[in-house]
C-alpha cells in the first residue's frame, strides 16, 4: 500500500511535513532550562548540591517538589502573566501595547481609592483621599473602578489604532506617558493604602495562591474564545492579512478596538491583583510590566508579525520567565543580571520567529 495518501483533487499528504505545535518546543526550552538550573545546583560548589524545584532530604509538603520555591515561581509571573493575555490578542491582530504598565499603575491608585477604611487601628485612615461617606465601600465598588479605568484606556488605545491610522506603537506609547502621569496626579504622587479586608482578599486569598487562580482562570477562558468562537477566528485572520479580511467582510476596526479595550481591561484586572496583594497602591505600579508580557508572548511563540500564537505557549512562556527569574536568584547572582538576560531571551525569541516563518515559507 502507498504510503501517500490522496484527498480532495489529488493533493497528496506527505507526513515529513506535519506541522510539529509550536507549544511543543515551548515546553521543550522549559524542560531544559529547569534541567539546566539543576545540573548547575550540583556541579557549582558553593550551591553544594541544592535543588530549584525538588526537596530530597526534608519532604516537608509529603511531596518531593519545593512548594515553596515553586509558588514562589508561579506567583511572579502570574499578574504580569494577566496582562500578557491581553497583549497575546493584541499581537496575533497585528498591533502590539505599549500602555498596560502605566494602566496597572493609575488603575491601581483609582481602584485604591474607592477600597479605603475609614479606621486604622482606631483612628482616622491617615492615607485617605475622600470622605467619610467613600470608605468601607462594598468591594464591588473598587473591582467596577477597576474595571471601568481599564476599559476606557484600552477603548482609546483601541479608537486611536483603528480610526486614526496611528501605528500602534505610537498610540499605545501616548497613553503609556498619559497613564502614569494620571497615576502620579491622582494623589500628588502620595502612596494610597489601607483598604478593607475583603479588597485585601482579592490578591492574599486561598493562602496566597489567588493571583494565580486568576491568571489560570483568565488563560483558560481566552483559550477557548480565542480557538473556538468568531471573535477568535477574526483576530488571528486580521493578523495574518488585514486586507483580506477586511475584503471577507470583517469589521477590521470595530474588532481592533475590541481587542485593545479587551487588554486594557485586563491590565485593569492585573492591576486589581497587584494593589489587592501588595495592600498598597503607588503611581510606580507596573513599571517595565508591559515588556516583560511581551516578552512573555513572544517566548511562548506568539508572532510579532501577526496571525500566530496561542495562549497555551503565553502560559508556558511565562513559566519560562519565572523560572529563570528564579532560578538567577536561586544561584545568587545579582539582580542586574536578570534584565540583561530578559534582553538577550527576548531579542533570541524574535531572531527564533524570524527564523521559524523564513522556514515555514520556503517549504510552502
Amino acid at each position: 500500500m502507498s504510503e501517500t495518501s490522496h484527498g480532495i483533487g489529488g493533493l497528496s499528504f506527505d507526513a515529513k511535513k506535519r506541522a510539529w505545535p509550536n507549544e511543543m518546543n515551548v515546553f521543550i526550552a522549559l524542560i531544559a532550562i529547569i534541567v539546566i538550573f539543576e545540573i548547575l545546583g550540583q556541579v557549582l560548589p558553593y550551591m553544594k548540591g541544592q535543588s530549584l524545584l525538588f526537596d530530597f532530604n526534608t519532604n516537608r509538603d509529603g511531596t518531593i517538589l519545593n512548594m515553596v520555591r515553586l509558588k514562589i515561581i508561579i506567583l511572579q509571573v502570574s499578574i504580569i502573566g494577566i496582562i500578557a493575555i491581553g497583549s497575546t490578542q493584541v499581537i496575533i491582530s497585528g498591533g502590539i501595547d505599549l500602555s498596560p504598565g502605566s494602566i496597572v499603575g493609575l488603575t491601581a491608585m483609582v481602584a485604591m481609592s474607592f477600597a479605603q477604611t475609614a479606621l486604622v487601628n482606631g483612628n482616622p485612615n491617615p492615607k485617605a483621599i475622600f470622605g467619610e461617606a467613600w470608605m468601607d465601600l462594598p468591594v464591588i465598588v473598587p473591582i467596577v473602578v477597576a474595571i471601568a479605568v481599564g476599559t476606557f484606556a484600552g477603548l482609546v488605545n483601541g479608537l486611536l489604532v483603528a480610526y486614526t491610522r496611528i501605528p500602534p506603537f505610537i498610540a499605545t506609547l501616548g497613553m503609556m506617558v498619559a497613564a502614569r502621569g494620571a497615576a502620579k496626579w491622582w494623589s500628588k504622587g502620595q502612596p494610597i493604602s489601607f483598604p478593607t479586608e475583603p479588597f485585601g482578599a482579592i490578591g492574599n486569598g486561598m493562602s496566597g495562591w489567588s493571583p494565580v487562580v486568576i491568571f489560570i482562570g483568565l488563560a483558560i477562558l481566552f483559550h477557548f474564545i480565542l480557538k473556538y468562537t468568531v471573535y477568535g477566528k477574526h483576530t488571528y485572520a486580521i493578523g495574518s492579512n488585514e486586507d483580506a479580511a477586511r475584503m471577507s467582510g470583517i469589521k477590521v476596526d470595530r474588532h481592533k478596538v475590541l481587542v485593545y479595550t479587551i487588554a486594557g481591561i485586563l491590565a485593569g484586572l492585573s492591576a486589581l491583583v497587584l494593589a489587592s496583594k501588595n495592600l498598597t497602591a503607588q503611581a510606580g505600579m507596573g513599571v517595565m510590566y508591559e515588556l516583560d508580557a511581551i516578552a512573555m508572548t513572544v517566548i511562548g511563540g506568539v508572532s510579532l508579525a501577526g496571525g500566530r500564537g496561542s495562549i497555551v505557549g503565553t502560559v508556558l512562556g511565562a513559566l519560562i520567565f519565572g523560572v529563570i527569574i528564579s532560578g538567577f536568584t536561586y544561584l545568587r547572582l545579582d539582580a542586574y543580571y536578570q534584565e540583561m538576560v530578559k534582553g538577550i531571551i527576548i531579542v533570541a525569541a524574535v531572531v527564533l520567529d524570524q527564523w521559524r516563518r523564513q522556514r515555514a515559507a520556503a517549504r510552502a
